[in-house]
Parts: structure tokens; sequence; C-alpha cells
């Protein structure tokens, strides 16, 4: 049996972020609009959630694919610093490293995104050996990821059979087709950390409990994140909500549902009651929002537990 040298290995896109803030408004056709403040840092939601759950405490390992140019350089050193093993990741010759810019107004966002060489990724770029070196699996942005995105179930399959425990984050579909197969991918998810309306869009339903409804007899753990209206997680007997820790000053909520999902699967981890993990994301994702970018508020576990404790009278 393979030793389990990471806690959670993720599996997923990786970019970098072009962050403008402070805009006067969002850019129409035609016309220009100044930022106040630029910010080019780690991106992705992959890349956010590993980074933040290795600042956590979480032993991490990372594979995906980015192109040999400086914007991989920047997304190594960055993952790198906060502890994440990258040694598995793709650097492809030919290729770009993907890129997405986003416009941050009040407390709304805009996103535009080059994919790059996170499209070419594949089910055979990931060996059983790097599956089998962690006790978890988390892949986010499947959407984002067509040359995986057949194969997904097949991989779910596969870390089940391999002892590992799984979680899956969709993000949200470009195309607006939504066209995974939740019947035959879920039994093999211990945990779906899907957003309000990505779960509605999923069902085609029109309200988070139509939603549950269509799901929960082949779902194991669903948590829904659901902005300012908290969090909801469904886990195979009942709905709990946690209300959402509200930060009066936001800088921006780039990131925010991927420490969200930091905060569960550490605690899930470490085997904390289901709430306790629900309430802990809450606070993780509040703690996002207080620095720019996704990683901005998670430079050291002291920082986070200093922000969680003064803003949110938390103690991680």
């Amino acid at each position: 049996m393979a030793i389990k040298e990471f806690d959670t290995l993720v599996v997923g896109e990786l970019n970098v972020d072009l962050i403008l803030n402070k805009l006067e408004a969002f850019p129409a056709i035609g016309k220009e609009v100044l930022a106040k403040e630029m910010r080019l840092a780690l991106g992705s939601s992959s890349a956010i959630f590993a980074n933040n759950l290795s600042i956590l405490g979480s032993k991490v390992s990372f594979v995906g694919k980015v192109g040999y140019d400086s914007y991989s350089a920047l997304i190594s050193s960055s993952l790198k610093k906060a502890g994440v093993h990258t040694d598995n990741i793709i650097k492809s010759v030919g290729e770009y490293t993907g890129i997405t810019v986003a416009y941050n107004f009040d407390n709304d966002r805009m996103m535009v995104t080059y994919p790059g060489a996170m499209e070419t990724f594949k089910i055979s770029d990931i060996s059983e050996q790097v599956l089998a070196s962690a006790r978890h699996m988390h892949l986010s942005s499947v959407f984002l990821q067509p040359g995986l995105k057949p194969d997904i179930v097949t991989l779910f399959k596969k870390a089940k059979s391999l002892g590992l425990t799984t979680s899956f984050d969709p993000q949200w579909d470009p195309a607006e087709k939504w066209d995974i197969d939740l019947k035959a991918l879920l039994p093999f998810v211990d945990v779906f950390l899907p957003n309000a309306l990505e779960v509605m869009n999923f069902t085609s339903t029109g309200s988070l409990s139509a939603s549950i409804e269509k799901i929960k007899g082949f779902s194991n753990i669903v948590v829904v994140k659901d902005g300012t209206n908290g969090a909801h997680m469904w886990d195979k007997s009942k709905i709990t909500t946690k209300p959402a820790k509200l930060n009066s000053n936001v800088v921006d909520c780039i990131g925010a549902g991927d420490s969200f999902n930091a905060g569960f699967i550490h605690s899930f981890l470490k085997h904390k009651p289901l709430e306790e993990c629900l309430e802990t994301a809450t606070v993780t994702g509040a703690v996002n929002t207080t620095a720019a970018g996704g990683t901005g508020a998670f430079q050291s576990i002291d920082m986070v537990k200093r922000i969680a404790k003064t803003l949110f009278d938390y103690n991680l």
C-alpha cells in the first residue's frame, strides 16, 4: 500500500489573476474606465484552494498544467512559498499559462479568462502513483479543463478505489450547458461544493431546496455557498444552515469560495464534526475578503488566526 505522503492532492486549473480594483464602473463597449488599484497574483480556483489549505496546515500536492513562461514561474514560486508540493505540475513548451482578468466594482466582480495550457490537461497526466500519494483528492473548475472533463467520473472512481476521500467544486460553466452527469459522478464525491446558482443550474431548478431534493438520492455531503445568505449543508439526513460571517470592509471577493472550501476540507480531514467544518468554512471564506486576491489574507497561519479572532470572534 502506498504511503500517504500528502493530506490532499489538488487536481485542477492553474493561472494568474490580473486584478483591477476600485473601478469607477464596470467596463462598457467602446468606453474606458479607470481602476485605482492593480495586482498580479496567483489565480485559479484550484491554486487558491491549494495555497490556503496548505497555509491552514494541511500537506498539499498539486497536479496541473501550465506553459513555460514567466506566469508559470510566478505560480510555482507562490505555491512553493505556501508549502505546496509542485513537482507534478507539467510545464508545456509551446503553450501559454492561463490568465484571468478580474474587474472588481463594489461587492461584485466580472472576469475574463484565457485558459491556455489548462485546456490540454488530461487524465493521462495524473499517474496512479500521484493519486495514491494523498489521503484526499480535490478537483475544481472542470468546465475550464475540456481535456479532463470527459473523464471526470473515471478519475473520481479511480481515486475512491485507491482509498482517497474526494471533493469537487464545479465552478461556473462559461458555456452554461452544465453537461456533467451528476447522478454518475456524485456517488464518488464525498463533499460536493457548488454555490447556490451553480447547483440550481445543474438541476434546472429555481430554489436550493428543489436542487437538494433532485440530487440527495445519489449524493453524499453537499455544501452550498450562498453569499451573504451563508452556507447550507446536506449530510444525508438534514439541511444545516450557517449564517455568513460578514466583513464590513470588503477589499474584494476573489477566492472567497475557494477559501471557504479550504476551511471545510481542512477540518473534514481532521475528522471534525460536519457542523464545525461548515462553521470554519464560513470564517475562512470571510477572512479571504479582508485582503486583495485569493491569497492576500493567507500569508501565514498566524495572520489567518489573527483575522479570524479579531474580526469574526472565532478561534481557528
